[in-house]
């Protein structure tokens, strides 16, 4: 017997809450300039309740060659990653229009 989930009551394997929660949410994405003029690519507006961002996290960075972090509630990525960013999230099932790079 499977555990089930108490947000919708469904079996794990057929939750929907992860997919709800992507429909729900306004991610942006922009890049900011830290020490020694280095590059970063910052998304925000993930909710970490509703969405595993560590593992998303892993997948951007595995994905784009870079290090980078989760601080704040947002992810930052070393390098300049905005152009290639919102395609990758669409293929991680993220709907486009919630996804706005600057």
């Amino acid at each position: 017997m499977s555990e089930i989930c108490t947000t919708c009551g469904l079996p794990k394997e057929l939750c929907v809450c992860e997919t709800i929660a992507k429909e729900a949410l306004q991610i942006k994405v922009y890049g900011i300039k830290k020490k020694f003029g280095k590059v970063y690519t910052v998304v925000e507006g993930i909710d970490a309740k509703d969405i595993n961002v560590r593992e998303l996290t892993t997948k951007l960075k595995a994905k784009f060659a870079c290090g980078g972090t989760v601080k704040d509630g947002r992810i930052e990525l070393q390098g300049e990653h905005r152009r290639h960013m919102k395609e990758f999230l669409v293929e991680m099932g993220y709907p486009p229009e919630t996804v706005m790079v600057k």
